[in-house]
């Protein structure tokens, strides 16, 4: 056989047996990647061997080939778990926050937040960031030194040879305060086995379910079922390293509401999750609209509400490649209104986010988790991030980005941490009761003689769940969508305040605003595809589908295409039935945008009697003989 060609191995799993086609020269760890793939498992947590029994373990190797190992054309190989690892489930729990969760106060200027509806990710793969930086080397590349490298410059020696991205002296040098969560994961698998049996585990503070040995919990419980106790740990990695608004519009917009009430604000952030090169195997949250829900919202408090729009709104993202990647919320009090300052309420002294904003955060990434083929469940954390606009030292606004921890996320989904009632910085662990067990949670901290000494979590310093994400905004704005400065903006929804409601008069006198062939410019816009997908007096959501592929492409002509059609010609007639006329003829609102500019005719004009199509020198329609003037009573 030729030391190139392809064999044909049989793998036999739990879940049956699958063919795997690889050349003979390859690596046994190129060999467990393959299986991997075929099986489409949750983690490298399994072994191969060569006999039914377990015995002659496959080693992974970057050295040893097929060949080497003996195995030849047709051989049955065996998969098994390792350490009950579960590879072929992909189903993922989602968390509840407590009852408990909801608020009637405040405590101090932050914002107290109700329960949000719950949903989670349908995502069950994982994402292209990740796929694409297991494929990077990921070392950090060195110059040559010219005063310490004694070598010619096709060799390389220890001071400018690559670091490995965890390295401790690069991070510290570079100011990197977490390491990225591919970072980690290389120094997971940097050992001697190379990670062959790492398996991501996520702490559980449930008892487990199945047990003969003892009646149900409160009249029973073993060492076997029984939760263990957890010590609280600062986090040394973050799943996302930095949270980037693309441009300072979409800020600046979403706290007009808070200039104009006076009224604190939430909002989900919709974009993408993107390689960050500034940290090595870094991941950034790319922020590209910000959709504000149904909310009830004072000073002091903000009460999210039911949202009927959710899905559609979901369904718009995805159509336009976009996806819930984090939430922003406002806690800012004015300190000068002339020079517009804020105050500064938020530092080291009294707390960064509040217990009830590090519940949210736990419950927000519960629902969206993140998936991991080293994970032995298949999920381990979460990229959603957390966004406060609050005032720094100097009073000017700024934002400031967070996650909480994983272990934090636990406590959330097992319904075991608890706000307190006058301590924004402080949690509370839950105390064990009739209906639940709750195990011990400990954190560590130095007394006075600097001695490390264990606390019970009751209370809780809530930084002991926080993990920093810088925010921020690049130095070259980018634009997703249209942010025309001379242009007044569609408005948000669910803002009931003069000025600022999504009506048709709004959507009117938006579009009037664009010339005719300038309908690509006029409908980018986030809020208004929100807005005529849900529309009471035409919605088009069963429309707009080819519209939102074009918007994604960047597809002018096929924007314009879809403008010609029936449903869009039948909205620009209601406009010009139900609104005066534009103050810009052949405008988009106008009903011309097919119309070409600079003919002898100008643009054509709709009758809002019979809606037909009049040429521009026409004062009587047509069609039924009235006059342009008129409008129907």
């Amino acid at each position: 056989m030729s030391k190139n060609k392809a064999m044909l191995l049989r793998v036999q799993s739990p879940e049956g047996t699958k063919r795997i086609e690889i050349p003979s020269t390859s690596t046994s760890c190129q060999l467990f990647e393959a299986v991997h793939d075929t099986f489409e498992l949750n983690s490298f947590a399994f072994a191969l061997y060569k006999e039914k029994n377990k015995k002659n373990e496959i080693a992974s190797s970057k050295s040893k080939t097929l060949q080497n190992l003996g195995l030849r054309h047709g051989d049955m190989i065996y998969l098994a778990p390792v350490n009950g690892a579960v590879l072929f489930s992909n189903n993922s729990p989602a968390g509840e926050p407590a009852d408990e969760c909801m608020p009637s106060t405040s405590s101090g200027s932050a914002p107290a937040i109700a329960r949000p509806l719950s949903r989670s990710s349908t995502n069950s793969k994982e994402d292209e960031v990740d796929i694409q930086l297991m494929k990077i080397d990921g070392k950090v590349e060195r110059q040559r030194d010219d005063k310490l490298c004694r070598h010619n410059n096709n060799s390389r020696c220890v001071h400018c040879s690559p670091l490995e991205p965890y390295d401790e002296a690069y991070l510290k040098e570079h100011n990197i305060k977490h390491i990225s969560f591919h970072s980690y994961l290389r120094k997971m698998m940097s050992g001697v086995d190379r990670g062959k049996f790492l398996a991501l585990e996520d702490i559980s503070c449930r008892i487990k379910e199945g047990c003969k040995d003892h009646p149900p919990w409160p009249k029973g419980i073993c060492s076997k079922c029984q939760p263990n106790a957890i010590t609280l740990n600062m986090q040394a990695y973050r799943h996302v390293d930095n949270v980037t608004f693309e441009n300072t519009n979409l800020v600046e917009k979403f706290l007009n509401y808070w200039r104009v009430t006076g009224h604190q604000r939430i909002g989900f952030l919709y974009g993408t999750y993107e390689t960050h090169p500034d940290v090595p195997l870094g991941i950034k949250a790319n922020v590209v609209a910000i959709y504000e829900p149904p909310q009830d919202s004072s000073q002091n408090t903000i009460r999210l509400l039911p949202d009927d729009r959710e899905e559609v709104v979901e369904q718009i993202a995805t159509s336009l490649g976009l996806r819930r990647v984090g939430w922003i919320f406002t806690d800012l009090l004015a300190e000068d209104v002339q020079k517009g300052t804020v105050k500064y309420v938020r530092n080291i002294d009294s707390h960064l986010l509040s217990s009830q904003e590090c519940i949210m955060a736990g419950h927000f990434q519960n629902l969206y988790p993140n998936y991991s083929r080293y994970a032995s469940k298949g999920i381990f954390g979460s990229k959603f991030v957390t966004v406060c606009v609050t005032g720094d030292k100097a009073n000017q606004v700024h934002m400031e980005g967070y996650q909480v921890s994983n272990q934090c996320m636990a406590l959330v989904r097992d319904n075991c941490l608890l706000p307190t009632k006058d301590c924004a910085e402080l949690g509370y662990v839950r105390e064990s009761s009739d209906k639940q067990y709750v195990p011990d949670v400990y954190y560590k901290e130095k007394d006075s003689y600097g001695n490390e000494v264990s606390r019970l979590a009751r209370p809780l310093p809530v930084e002991y769940l926080l993990v920093d994400v810088p925010a921020s905004t690049p130095n070259t704005p980018q634009y997703t969508f249209n942010s025309d400065p001379s242009k007044q903006p569609f408005p948000v929804e669910n803002r009931l305040v003069e000025g600022h409601i999504q009506d048709f008069n709004a959507l009117s006198t938006y579009l009037s605003q664009f010339a005719f062939n300038e309908f690509y410019i006029a409908i980018n816009d986030f809020h208004l595809l929100l807005y005529i997908s849900t529309m009471d007096m035409l919605p088009m959501r069963e429309f707009i589908d080819p519209l939102l592929k074009a918007l994604r492409s960047k597809d002018r002509e096929a924007a314009e295409e879809w403008s010609r059609s029936e449903h869009w010609a039948t909205l620009e007639q209601l406009i010009a039935a139900s609104s005066p006329p534009p103050s810009r003829p052949g405008s988009v609102a106008s009903g011309a945008i097919t119309s070409s500019p600079g003919s002898a005719s100008g643009p054509k004009w709709t009758c809002p009697f019979c809606t037909f199509l009049n040429n521009a020198d026409v004062q009587n329609c047509e069609m039924c003989n009235l006059p342009r003037s008129n409008r129907p009573h």
